[in-house]
């Protein structure tokens, strides 16, 4: 069905909003994001079992993780949420924080790079796959896409640039703007998290201070930006003003709800990942502590010898005079 107010091949539900209608079955003409969540999961699933068949570790957990992260984004953007996604700016709302503040997380903790470069095999069509991955991680527009004077520009866009500008009401009535601007929210939200919690080979890794610095600069800005939504007095998105009328939804209630999503449920992620740095800084502190310990124990302290020398040559010249 094409509905009058979105063009293109989608699928817009009929009965009234409810989380039962949000959570039915009910795939989109063309399931692009479901589609490409699927083969993530699949092409994920094929590289760990290959590493267990041949005896080599890989962690249960970060492959459950990963693929949770997959199911969410199948559901979120495959069942009827995504029809109601297409006209409740609330339900939109939902949908572009899980996936930008939900889903690369989660991603990334499963490390699909450090899988890729363990499961991919070195000869055939696996040796260009390597060698495409090893230009990626030297390429110089890798660095500046994960620089934090991108990323984070970039990330307070997706808010800000948009629903403060016409572009929201100029893609949004298009099926291809709508999956467009969901892709750009998964991306984006990759874009960011990946130098605040990846562990796979990277291009330049940030110290541990600056990626607080990064987490501290975005949580307040994001909070903001549910504060004015939830303000507003009129509809900020001329495009959902006019939900159809069997779904007996208030425009106006529906963005003040959209505005808390932001403020909240955009929150909570942050302070996970705040939480996740502080845990790693810790720990890669106390290791590193460790291996000082034993190098002092079997190399002894070289430096500190030599100072304490330095200064019995003073003493006995002092002495002398």
């Amino acid at each position: 069905m094409t509905d009058p107010g979105v063009e293109g091949p989608v699928w817009v539900p009929t009965a009234p909003p409810s989380l039962e209608a949000f959570l039915a079955p009910t795939l989109q003409p063309i399931p692009l994001i479901p589609a490409i969540a699927a083969l993530l999961a699949l092409l994920y699933l094929s590289g760990a079992i290959k590493l267990w068949l041949t005896h080599r570790r890989w962690p249960i957990w970060r492959t459950v993780t990963f693929l949770v992260a997959c199911v969410i984004i199948m559901v979120v953007m495959g069942a009827g949420v995504e029809g109601y996604g297409l006209r409740m700016f609330s339900v939109f709302m939902f949908q572009q924080l899980t996936l930008m503040m939900a889903v690369p997380p989660l991603l990334i903790l499963g490390r699909p790079g450090t899988l890729l470069l363990r499961a991919t095999p070195h000869s055939g069509l696996g040796r260009i796959v390597l060698r495409v991955a090893h230009a990626g991680l030297k390429a110089r527009l890798s660095r500046i896409v994960l620089h934090p004077g991108f990323m984070i520009p970039v990330f307070l866009m997706s808010f800000y640039g948009i629903y403060f500008s016409d572009l929201a009401n100029t893609l949004l009535p298009t099926w291809y703007g709508h999956v467009g601007l969901e892709l750009l929210f998964l991306i984006s939200g990759i874009i960011f998290t990946v130098p605040l919690m990846s562990t796979d080979p990277l291009p330049a890794k940030q110290s541990h201070f600056g990626r607080l610095i990064d987490v501290f600069a975005e949580m307040p800005l994001h909070a903001f930006f549910g504060v004015i939504v939830m303000m507003a007095t009129v509809p900020m998105v001329d495009f959902f003003a006019n939900p159809p009328p069997a779904w007996n939804v208030d425009p106006l209630a529906d963005q003040v709800l959209a505005g808390g999503l932001a403020w909240s449920y955009g929150e909570l992620p942050s302070v996970l990942m705040l939480m996740f740095i502080l845990v790693r800084w810790q720990r890669d502190d106390a290791v590193t502590s460790k291996a000082k310990d034993r190098e002092e124990q079997t190399d002894g302290t070289p430096e500190l010898d030599a100072y304490n020398d330095y200064l019995h040559q003073l003493r006995q010249r002092a002495e002398r005079y």
